[in-house]
């Protein structure tokens, strides 16, 4: 027989489950938007250590961040120690835009833009993009799994090409009709 369970037996036991909680290389997703732009891409402490003497690096120091965190692969951490030019950071001013006129619980307006090599920061989040793939603009709305890709990754610009069709109309092409 099925057991009857109360109110507060079934709130109990909704309690006791247990989600997966999202983390990006070791960082919850709470603690990653917290992170500034330039926290996520700092490079690791020992790397920093090498390049200190060329004064090639800022010290940039997170007290959210593991010891040896690598967030973004090396070309991201490049692109980012070089600075940011005009286009990419209008682009996030954008984005902010749109998600603070957003209400609570909806998602913020499409900002369309023609940047697919922008790297997703994870200031990003929840934000809905455009992205141009030559012909059309592409919308992709940005998640966690996406921090430290390129935007152009989601939009893609040719149509794939089914060829496993083929062979089933080969075969029905030419059946006489009576």
């Amino acid at each position: 027989m099925a057991e009857f369970t109360t109110g507060e037996e079934a709130a109990a036991k909704k309690a006791a489950r247990s989600f997966k909680k999202y983390s990006y290389r070791g960082v919850e997703l709470d603690q990653l938007l917290d992170l500034s732009n330039e926290a996520f891409i700092d490079v690791t402490h020992s790397a920093l250590n090498i390049y200190n003497h060329c004064n090639l690096a800022r010290k940039l120091s997170s007290p959210l961040l593991p010891a040896n965190a690598q967030l973004v692969h090396a070309r991201a951490r490049r692109r980012f120690q070089r600075g940011l030019k005009s286009r990419p950071m209008r682009l996030i001013k954008k984005l902010r835009k749109a998600k603070k006129e957003a209400g609570p619980n909806e998602k913020p307006a499409i900002v369309k833009t023609h940047l697919r090599d922008m790297i997703i920061v994870p200031e990003m989040i929840g934000s809905v993009v455009g992205v141009y793939n030559g012909k059309t603009f592409t919308t992709v709305e940005v998640k966690p799994e996406m921090t430290g890709h390129y935007l152009g990754e989601f939009s893609i610009t040719y149509k794939p090409v089914g060829h496993s069709r083929g062979a089933n109309m080969a075969n029905s092409r030419f059946t006489p009709l009576k």
